[in-house]
């Protein structure tokens, strides 16, 4: 495994991290510590949470397992989004975020988290009050880096902007949705995040498990897979003629090379500009071990070209 900055800041992640949100959803607490430890096996010290994967389970799992071995991770969670109905149950302001930044310190069993990243964006609640509140929480040391995750470009010119005209910390890094399959980030965000700094954290870097080759085009998803639990929506957004074209071409590129297409698909995202750690999801130990010898895979330009050329040419 190897490291990097994440964006402009000094803090280190390993280039393929860790997703969390199966923890306490499809794996109960002695599966997701078996996943935790296999990733620091490899190498991998970057895991990624959210407050909402299984209403707090995910935090208490990592919590759990990290016991003891606190600054083996850099731990990533997430805020602002809906963890109980009624007022302030959700958002940015800065009662939920205070509010919240307490409830996973509490269940990740720690006194800081690393990276604290705005969930979702919020247009009811200015994006000064929210970075102000974010402001106070690193001054005061319970978290020590701050991201957005699904901001659009603009929002995070906003918080760009914000930052630096109110002498607030700034956000260090973006977690998009990022893929072989998806690529809408490319036109306004990376180049954005190139001009200021900022680390990219691409997540469904897999497509929902697309691009592991495991589907069929016309054919229902195997049962137990991710695709045979998701709505129907889900299925047409991955499961299409075009997802399964660009999955061929995948397939054939890395076979030449003697390469699987999961292996292929966080290289190629590991060869894009900004981008700091790919977040992997795992659900057993060999599928973290997949995921980390893809980062030992570094490909040239002359192949980030030759296959970004030939999917192109499918539309």
């Amino acid at each position: 495994m190897h490291y990097r900055r994440l964006g402009r800041s000094g803090l280190e992640v390993s280039a393929v991290g860790l997703g969390t949100n199966n923890f306490g959803r499809r794996l109960d607490y002695a599966a997701s510590e078996t996943v935790i430890r296999a990733a620091l096996d490899c190498g991998i010290n970057f895991i990624d949470t959210a407050n909402i994967y299984s209403a707090g389970d995910s935090e208490s799992h990592i919590g759990r397992a990290l016991q003891g071995n606190r600054e083996a991770a850099i731990i990533a969670t997430k805020g602002g989004g809906m963890m109980r109905s009624g007022p302030n149950g959700g958002g940015n302001s800065r009662k939920h975020i205070m509010d919240e930044v307490e409830a996973s310190l509490t269940r990740l069993q720690t006194d800081y988290i690393d990276l604290y990243q705005i969930h979702f964006p919020d247009r009811h609640t200015p994006i000064e009050e929210t970075l102000r509140a974010l402001d106070d929480l690193i001054h005061a040391g319970k978290i020590r880096y701050i991201g957005s995750s699904n901001f659009m470009a603009w929002q995070d010119a906003e918080a760009a902007w914000t930052s630096r005209h109110h002498g607030l910390n700034s956000f260090i890094s973006a977690q998009p949705e990022y893929s072989l399959i998806n690529r809408d980030i490319e036109q306004e965000l990376i180049p954005f995040a190139i001009e200021y700094g900022m680390g990219i954290i691409p997540y469904f870097p897999l497509a929902g498990g697309v691009l592991t080759g495991k589907y069929t085009s016309g054919e229902d998803p195997p049962a137990g897979t991710r695709m045979a639990g998701s709505p129907e929506s889900s299925r047409r957004r991955f499961m299409n003629e075009r997802t399964f074209a660009i999955v061929d071409a995948a397939r054939a590129f890395a076979e030449a090379r003697n390469h699987s297409t999961v292996e292929l698909a966080i290289a190629w995202l590991l060869a894009q500009p900004q981008v700091s750690s790919v977040i992997a999801g795992a659900t057993r130990p060999d599928q973290v071990e997949a995921n980390a010898r893809a980062a030992d895979w570094t490909l040239t330009r002359e192949e980030v070209a030759e296959l970004n050329n030939s999917l192109a040419a499918l539309g």
